[in-house]
This record gives C-alpha cells, sequence and structure tokens, in this order.
C-alpha cells in the first residue's frame, strides 16, 4: 500500500516546465498503404528533468465497417536517461490498460490494469524520441507495464524519404518477442521514421509530418 500512496503522490507533483524548451514529432500512421490515425510526441526540457506527453489514436475500417480501434495516452518524467514516472492509459480495441509509476528509493514501483511490480531504480521505456534507448537490453512497455528483453542489431546506412526529400538515414532492427521494429534516424540522431511488424504479414509505418 505504501507504494501506491508513494506513486500517487509522486504523479501530482508532476512538473510544469514553465519557459522549457521543447522538441515535437507528429507522424501519420499507415497500415501498409492505408492511413489509419496519428502518433504525436512532445518533449520539454528544464532543469535537468524531460516531460514527455505522446498521443496516439488509430482507426482500421473496411468499407464502412470498424476492424479495430486504438488510443493511446502517456505522460512521462524522465531525469537524465532514467524514468522518474509515468502515468499512462490505452484502449486496445476495447481492452482497457491502466499504468502508474514512479521510482522509490532504489526502484521502480509500477501498479497497473495487469498487476504491480518492482523494477531496478533506472529503467528506459520504448523512448523512440531518445536514440539512447537502443543501447538498452530490457524496456519497459509504457501500456502493459511488462518488462522486456531486447535485442538491437547494428546499424545499416539507408536512403529514407522524409517530407519529400530523400536523405541518409541509420536504420535499426529491434526486436522483443514478438514484436519487430525498425527504427529510422538521422545522421544527428533525430528519430525520422518507424515501421513495425503487424498481424499478418502486414506493416505499420509511421511518416513524419
Amino acid at each position: 500500500m505504501k507504494y501506491k500512496i508513494s506513486i500517487a503522490l509522486a504523479l501530482l507533483a508532476l512538473p510544469a516546465f514553465a519557459g522549457a524548451t521543447e522538441q515535437a514529432w507528429r507522424f501519420r500512421v499507415y497500415l501498409d498503404d492505408k492511413e489509419i490515425g496519428y502518433h504525436e510526441f512532445r518533449v520539454r526540457e528544464e532543469d535537468g528533468l524531460r516531460r514527455l506527453e505522446t498521443e496516439a489514436n488509430f482507426e482500421y475500417k473496411l468499407l464502412f465497417l470498424t476492424l479495430y480501434e486504438y488510443a493511446h495516452e502517456n505522460t512521462e518524467i524522465w531525469q537524465g536517461d532514467c524514468l522518474a514516472k509515468i502515468d499512462s492509459y490505452t484502449d486496445a480495441n476495447g481492452d482497457p490498460y491502466a499504468l502508474k509509476g514512479a521510482r522509490a528509493e532504489d526502484r521502480f514501483v509500477l501498479e497497473g490494469t495487469e498487476g504491480s511490480a518492482e523494477l531496478p531504480a533506472c529503467v528506459m521505456s520504448f523512448a523512440y524520441w531518445n536514440p539512447a534507448f537502443l543501447e538498452q537490453d530490457r524496456l519497459l512497455n509504457s501500456q502493459n507495464g511488462q518488462f522486456v528483453d531486447v535485442e538491437v542489431g547494428a546499424p545499416e546506412r539507408v536512403d529514407l524519404e522524409v517530407r519529400g526529400s530523400t536523405l541518409p538515414a541509420l536504420r535499426y532492427r529491434l526486436e522483443a518477442e514478438d514484436l519487430g521494429i525498425e527504427l529510422y534516424y538521422s545522421e544527428n540522431d533525430e528519430w525520422l521514421a518507424l515501421e513495425a511488424d503487424a498481424a499478418g504479414g502486414r506493416k505499420l509505418r509511421y511518416e513524419l509530418i
């Protein structure tokens, strides 16, 4: 019970970051060649802390029939490359997930729809916006709270079309259980695109707006 109380108090104290610098990424999301929604990330930084706010909304229709809907909202506070707090809610085609967590002493404590957990004090989520996450061998799933093993392959140089221009990019392949993701970054470590394996041999694609 004491961990639930400490998490609630920590989340109430999320900083406002007045006057902070901000970065933003907004992606159109496609399933193969069909646009199904968007995913937006905003990071504000001040005094060594970073606040991530992310929102995703997908809807896949066939003619007039909705086959899949997904909505996700997440707020994270970071101290350096360590997650300090998380508060997320997800509706995955009618299945709800809620997750709250905060660093407490020498651990990171989670409470969520799928139960509670205590993780190491310094953990990272799938922080695509921060290339440092590619150096991790375990990552926190911000939807269900699972702390999963991951493998990241060596980068491959490719050409990538971004906003109508062809740019040199580095492509990384990330594997986690049944998840396969390809991430694209500029030579200056700017996140440019994402592709993920989907059911039925399909591909989920993020294109930067």
